[in-house]
C-alpha cells in the first residue's frame, strides 16, 4: 500500500481557500488541482469527489472559527464580549482584499436549499454560534447587564442574523463604504442590548 506523500489538513486549507473565493460551482477540479498541487488522481483517491472535499473545508472552516465561541465564553463583560466579537469581524471583513465574507454563509447562500448535507454543515455552524450567544446572553441577564426585554434566544438569534448580515454586507460595499456600513451595523446592534 502506497503511503501519501501530503498532508491532508494543508491540502484540506488550500481547497477551502478557493473555495471561499469562488464558490462550490465557479470551483473546478483543475482550481482544485492547482490550488492544492495535487494530481487529479491523488484528489480523487483522497477525497473520491468534489463535494467530499467541499465538506472537509467546510469542517475546516468550522475549526478556524473556534476562536468567535471561545471568545464568547470568556469572563468579563457581556456587552464587551459581544462588542470584541463584532468588531473582529468587521476587522476581518476590512483586511479581506479578496471580500469573500463568511464560508458558511456563502455555502448557505449558494447550497443549503438544494444539499442536505451542506444545509446539516451549514445549521450547525449557525446553531453553535447561537448557543454561545445565548449563554452569554443568560449571563449578562441573570448579571443584570442585560435587560430581559428580550429572550437570550430572540437575541441571540438576533446577533447571529447580525454577524451574517455584517458578512454579507461586506461582500456587496465599496471600499469607500465598508467600513462605515458595517461599524454603523454593529453599533446599532449594541444598542439592543
Amino acid at each position: 500500500m502506497r503511503v501519501k506523500e501530503f498532508d491532508p489538513e494543508k491540502v484540506t486549507e488550500s481547497a477551502m481557500d478557493v473555495f471561499w473565493r469562488k464558490g462550490f460551482a465557479a470551483t473546478s477540479i483543475q482550481d482544485l488541482v492547482e490550488e492544492t498541487g495535487l494530481s487529479r488522481s491523488s484528489l480523487y483517491s483522497t477525497f473520491k469527489n468534489k463535494e467530499e472535499l467541499y465538506q472537509k473545508a467546510l469542517h475546516h472552516y468550522q475549526i478556524k472559527t473556534k476562536a468567535n465561541i471561545e471568545l464568547l465564553s470568556s469572563p468579563g463583560s457581556v456587552k464587551d464580549l459581544i462588542s470584541q466579537l463584532l468588531f473582529q469581524i468587521i476587522k476581518d471583513e476590512l483586511t479581506d482584499s479578496q471580500h469573500r465574507g463568511c464560508l458558511i454563509a456563502n455555502a448557505s447562500l449558494e447550497l443549503a436549499g438544494q444539499d442536505e448535507k451542506i444545509a446539516k454543515t451549514v445549521i450547525y455552524n449557525f446553531e453553535r454560534l447561537k448557543k454561545a450567544l445565548e449563554s452569554l446572553i443568560m449571563r449578562g441577564q441573570e448579571s443584570g447587564e442585560i435587560s430581559i426585554h428580550h429572550s437570550p434566544l430572540a437575541l441571540a438569534l438576533f446577533f447571529v442574523n447580525t454577524i451574517q448580515g455584517i458578512r454579507v454586507l461586506s461582500k456587496g460595499c465599496t471600499e469607500e463604504t465598508r467600513q462605515e456600513y458595517l461599524t454603523n451595523v454593529a453599533k446599532v446592534a449594541l444598542n439592543i442590548l
